[in-house]
Order: C-alpha cells, then structure tokens, then sequence
C-alpha cells in the first residue's frame, strides 16, 4: 500500500471549518525545500483533493504552509496592522507508506496539529 498525505483547517476562534486558506506543500531535501502542491481549502476545509496522493508520496520529511493571514483578515478576527499569525508552518516526517493526515486547529492568536486519522 502506497501512502498519502490529507489535511484540513478548523477556525476555533469561529467554530467551523476555514473556507478558502492557502496550504503549500514542501519536500524537505537536505535542508532545502522543493515545492510540490498548492491547493486552497473547501467549504468543509479540507482540500478537494489529497495533498500529495499516493503516486508522488515518498518517505521522509515535509513541511506544510498555512497561510492564515490572508484568511484571519477576510473574517475581521483582528484589529488592522500586523497580524500574530501570517503563515504557519507545520514541518513533520513521514516514515511508513500509510495514510498521514495533519490538520490545523486555528484562531487568531494560536494553533496546534496532531496526526490525525
């Protein structure tokens, strides 16, 4: 069985999912990062598709972009200037061909992940 990679965004600050956030996926390659994917989140903020599917997934180290600012702003959840959270980077391993799935638990001031199911 061939691995993949999911993700999705909930607005805890809101209480629901986070339509229309930016996400970027990046293979960490001897220090350096090399873009894969780029996708924006749906109305249940999940990507319409895998973020890497199983023909591309190789073992090793990734690194996803969340771009929150752009979504934090469009919701009025912080005063105007210079947000606290811009872009929120996840980096993480992956080690086995399974289904991996990291989702970001997001508010204004503060997030965190897990590996989900």
């Amino acid at each position: 069985m061939a691995g993949y990679l999911t993700t999705h965004v909930l607005d805890t600050a809101r209480g629901c999912p986070a339509a229309g956030l930016r996400i970027e996926l990046y293979k960490i390659v001897s220090n350096s990062r090399k873009f894969l994917s780029e996708a924006l989140t749906n109305d249940d903020g999940r990507t319409n598709e895998q973020i890497l599917n199983s023909a591309e997934f190789e073992i090793g180290e990734y690194e996803l972009l969340f771009h929150c600012g752009d979504y934090i702003s469009r919701h009025s959840q912080v005063s105007e200037g210079v947000q606290f959270l811009n872009i929120v980077p996840i980096r993480f391993g992956m080690s086995e061909n399974l289904h991996y799935h990291v989702p970001l638990l997001l508010s204004p001031y503060g997030y965190s992940t897990y590996r989900g199911s």
